[in-house]
């Protein structure tokens, strides 16, 4: 007589989540990849492969579907302005925003160390489980299951990137201002990089006309650089803090 499989470790998690999420996953160990950081398979090197691949796909799944909502729920925007909302809805800030709002964190399968360090709480780390999770996703239901999970999740966060000019590039507003003035473009600076290669924090400094108009810090240098010049941008009085 054959033995009923046991159960793949973190599946119960997973299907948890799914429950919760009320999401319809016929293969729970796509789910249950999606799930897993490359720190855990460090300390566990029988699993056989974390969330990386399946983030790497989420990422470009993302881009579509987000593109198409845009185009559809703004019909008037123009391409540039459709663009701005776009990198506003898939930056880390806002993936790892949703993945708050669904708890993926208390899910997630770190290793130790970075548990201890607060990876649940981490954007970074966030992020890219997110776009595992819609890699997953995608991998067992389609565009359309995709679609089903986050369209409705979109609304509320172009709601608030639109009210808040989150869709606004900083970097472009400081450089037309330093245009204005005849002033040579921003210069971005790093001041320092802290943490292990997987999850470094980025402190950029932004310099115009030779003077230090404020700094910012970010999982990547691109997201520093926007924090410093958004941080520019309230100091010189064109936006409100």
């Amino acid at each position: 007589m054959l033995k009923s499989k046991k159960p793949a470790q973190g599946s119960e998690t997973a299907l948890k989540l799914a429950g919760r999420l009320k999401l319809k996953v016929s293969n729970i160990s796509l789910l249950t990849r999606a799930l897993t950081h490359r720190s855990f398979i460090n300390e566990h090197p029988e699993e056989i492969e974390d969330n990386e691949r399946l983030e790497f796909l989420g990422d470009a799944v993302l881009d579509f579907v987000v593109g198409e909502w845009l185009y559809n729920r703004f019909p008037e925007m123009p391409e540039g302005g459709l663009t701005q909302m776009r990198s506003a809805l898939v930056q880390t800030p806002q993936l790892a925003e949703f993945a708050r709002k669904i708890k993926i964190g208390n899910a997630l399968r770190l290793g130790k160390g970075e548990s201890k360090a607060g990876g649940r709480l981490r954007n970074s780390v966030l992020c890219d489980a997110f776009e595992a999770l819609i890699g997953a996703i995608y991998l067992d239901s389609g565009i359309s299951g995709v679609k089903s999970f986050i369209n409705s999740q979109l609304e509320s966060a172009a709601q608030e990137i639109l009210v808040n000019h989150k869709n606004e590039d900083p970097k472009s507003i400081l450089q037309e201002w330093a245009q204005s003035f005849g002033y040579p473009p921003p210069k971005y600076q790093l001041i320092n990089s802290v943490g292990p290669d997987h999850s470094k924090i980025f402190h950029i400094q932004v310099v115009v006309n030779k003077e230090d108009l404020g700094s910012g810090k970010g999982t990547s240098k691109q997201e520093a650089e926007k924090k410093a010049a958004r941080t520019a941008l309230i100091k010189i009085g064109i936006i409100e803090k």
